[in-house]
């Protein structure tokens, strides 16, 4: 940028330029001073002298010129901006400084009498202005990664929706810091109405303040976010739950990593799907406990799932008690009595099995939704074929 000349004699602007070197060499040897400068690898280390030796020549080309043009960006063309990731703004003004110190403590011993404070003001008014030029670089390169990462999030999360586990799918984890990410879920809500443009953003910002790992991304009309290293998945998602739209957000069941996400991701999609058949279901909603609501859409897995927690324990139980008084106590209207005349038996033996079945699959027949679960189960069970009953 264009600034007001500089008063300084001729003689001085030369002697500045003859000990350019000299001055590079104490640059360096100042950041030497630095541990983090010591410990960069040895490329990088190469590169950030380079800035700081641009800085230099930047600021004797300038000075012999009497101020006439402060390019002040070209000195971070030096470097690649990758350079950023591995120095951080602070340390970049640690190197600034250094460059600064150099040249005041060494370059105004080059003025000519009468020219020490117009030498000792060129040195702040460059100083200044290269730190503006820094903060420049940085912002643009977070501007850049940031545009990359959310990319890349989108790519991630779109794999694990598709269930695909490939090597490119990896390496895009690994970049975004995932690729060890342990006790994973999926959740699955619909896209807010009034923010679709800045949800993204928003999901982050809430995980962040909530100290949760998560990617996120929009699929149309959804909303799903995988969140890590998750102890109590409900409890994680009621913390951002705000950030979703009204509506079903269910919550796929904890995996032990990303790459295992897609049966998490398949269930969360599922649940979020047949939600709706429960009309009084919470919010989130664990997507096991919509088995039956799923079953009905033609979801094989759930199917599965419920012959296994329910038909099999029931059927295996002693003399297949256990699955006679559920069917009957499910059939006769869920009475106590009804169900120990249709099995002739005493009320608290119906009573006793009851809590029997509760312990062997998990759902409580006096809870109408479980009732209704287990239910279904039954019908499942009874429709499969007699080979695979037994």
């Amino acid at each position: 940028m264009p600034t007001p000349r500089l008063p300084s004699s001729a003689a001085t602007r030369k002697r500045v330029r003859q000990h350019a070197g000299d001055l590079s060499t104490s640059a360096i040897r100042r950041m030497e001073a630095h541990d983090w400068f010591r410990e960069l690898p040895a490329e990088e280390r190469s590169w950030a002298g380079l800035v700081a030796q641009a800085g230099i020549a930047g600021f004797v080309t300038w000075f012999s010129t009497g101020g006439d043009d402060l390019a002040d960006a070209r000195v971070f063309g030096a470097a690649p901006r990758e350079l950023t990731r591995s120095v951080s703004l602070s340390q970049t003004l640690d190197l600034i400084r250094a460059v600064v110190d150099v040249v005041e403590q060494e370059a105004t011993a080059l003025a000519e009498p009468g020219d020490e404070n117009a030498l000792h003001e060129a040195v702040l008014l460059y100083s200044r202005e290269i730190a503006f030029a820094a903060a420049h670089v940085y912002a643009e390169a977070a501007e850049t990664r940031g545009a990359w990462d959310a990319r890349l999030e989108q790519l991630v999360v779109d794999a694990i929706l598709r269930g695909e586990q490939d090597e490119s799918m990896r390496s895009r984890a690994a970049a975004l810091g995932w690729g060890a990410m342990e006790s994973v879920c999926v959740v699955v809500g619909d896209t807010p109405a009034d923010t679709p443009a800045g949800v993204i953003d928003s999901v982050r910002r809430a995980a962040d303040k909530e100290r949760l790992h998560v990617l996120s991304a929009v699929q149309g009309h959804r909303l799903v976010a995988v969140l890590g290293q998750v102890d109590d998945p409900l409890a994680a998602v009621g913390r951002i739950q705000a950030e979703f739209g009204d509506g079903p957000l269910v919550v796929g069941p904890t995996v032990p990593h990303l790459f295992a996400a897609g049966r998490s991701a398949r269930a969360a999609i599922s649940g979020h799907r047949a939600a709706p058949a429960w009309p009084d279901h919470p919010r989130p909603v664990r997507a096991d406990d919509l088995l039956g609501e799923r079953a009905l859409t033609g979801d094989q897995p759930a199917q599965a799932l419920l012959l296994d927690h329910v038909w099999r324990p029931l059927a295996d139980s002693a003399g297949g008690a256990l699955l006679e008084t559920a069917t009957a106590y499910l059939e006769g209207g869920s009475s106590l009595e009804g169900t120990a005349r249709a099995l002739f038996v005493h009320a608290n033996t119906v009573r006793y099995r009851i809590g029997r079945i509760a312990e062997a699959t998990g759902y409580d027949l006096g809870d109408p939704h479980d009732a209704q679960t287990v239910r279904l189960a039954l019908a499942y069970g009874r429709l499969r074929p007699s080979r695979e009953r037994a």
